[in-house]
């Protein structure tokens, strides 16, 4: 074989190579950053950032975490794998028309939401939408202004066994005078399951209500349990309520809170398996302080000021209604 042939030989070779092998594709990073003047061209590094939570999404791997470089703007997301947004030290907001984050997880991923300013615009639908997965956390976050039909700030609608955890994190300004509000919890089908801990969550003039606690189209026996502790519910038109369907259980603890100038009922039980337990709580300036309907079961533990609402006596003025057993 001739030089010529040889170099030619050689030239397709190498041409082939390159053909049939195909470059791998970038790593994803365990942390990425986004920046109000960053691009979604970049690889989201902390020198080369992001400008949106969805452009940094796919270039941050599973159980990693987006940080905000500096104050933004940095738009929805949906969330379909373990990882966190923590933005605590500047402003990680996220403007949307439509629902603000959404998860959509696999049932063995854990997100975080940590110092967000979720706001929404027109039209908007929920802050926070959760459809599966295995626990939400949200602290340290502000979601407001989610205003049309059926919103909810925080719409909590697991199709499996999930568990949700707010902290210290203000919900308010959600919903509209009908339907919506501030924190929506009801499990779906027959896997859906959910226990959920607020602690520290300002929950305030909401136009329907303030946290509703729903088995309504759950045929999981497991139902919802919920542990409420230094919170406040205020300047909704309900402050709590919660709705038990058939044999599907509610149980929700509330104490050392507040639950105070709400237009309609403070706390509002409804169905025979919903059981609640109030303690060390103030109950004031609603409409009715509190009312236990459809059989349901409110237990007062004896440290509960449920005084200042209209109309003394029954539901309204220093005793509860319904199915009331005083606990020591």
């Amino acid at each position: 074989m001739n030089i010529n042939n040889r170099i030619a030989l050689m030239g397709a070779v190498a041409v082939a190579a390159t053909v049939g092998f195909a470059a791998p594709a970038a790593a994803q990073a365990t942390r990425t950053w986004v920046s109000g003047v960053g691009d979604d061209v970049n690889p989201c590094s902390r020198t080369a950032p992001c400008k949106t939570f969805a452009g940094a999404i796919s270039k941050t791997a599973p159980g990693g975490e987006i940080n905000c470089l500096d104050p933004g703007g940095f738009g929805a997301v949906t969330i379909i794998k373990a990882m966190t947004i923590s933005c605590p030290y500047t402003e990680g907001g996220a403007l949307a028309g439509g629902n603000g984050v959404v998860v959509n997880a696999q049932p063995t991923d854990v997100v975080f939401l940590r110092g967000l300013d979720i706001f929404g615009v027109n039209p908007p639908t929920n802050g926070v939408r959760f459809i599966a997965g295995a626990a939400l956390h949200i602290e340290d976050c502000t979601i407001r202004r989610f205003n049309a039909a059926n919103s909810f700030g925080v719409s909590f609608q697991p199709s499996g066994a999930s568990q949700l955890y707010i902290l210290n994190s203000t919900i308010g300004d959600n919903g509209n005078a009908a339907t919506g509000g501030g924190i929506l919890v009801q499990p779906t089908g027959a896997g859906g399951s959910a226990k959920v801990v607020l602690r520290g969550v300002r929950v305030h003039n909401n136009a329907n209500i303030g946290l509703r606690v729903d088995t309504t189209g759950n045929t999981n026996a497991s139902g919802v349990t919920v542990a409420i502790d230094g919170s406040s519910f205020s300047g909704n038109a309900t402050g709590i309520a919660a709705v038990a369907v058939g044999t599907n259980p509610v149980g929700i603890m509330l104490v050392s809170s507040t639950v105070a100038n709400n237009s309609g009922t403070g706390i509002l039980g409804n169905g025979s398996s919903m059981t609640m337990r109030v303690g060390d709580t103030s109950i004031t300036g609603n409409a009715q302080g509190v009312n236990a309907a459809g059989s349901s079961t409110i237990n007062s533990f004896g440290t509960n000021r449920n005084f200042g609402n209209p109309t003394v006596g029954a539901a309204n003025n220093g005793v509860f209604t319904g199915a009331i057993v005083p606990q020591n």
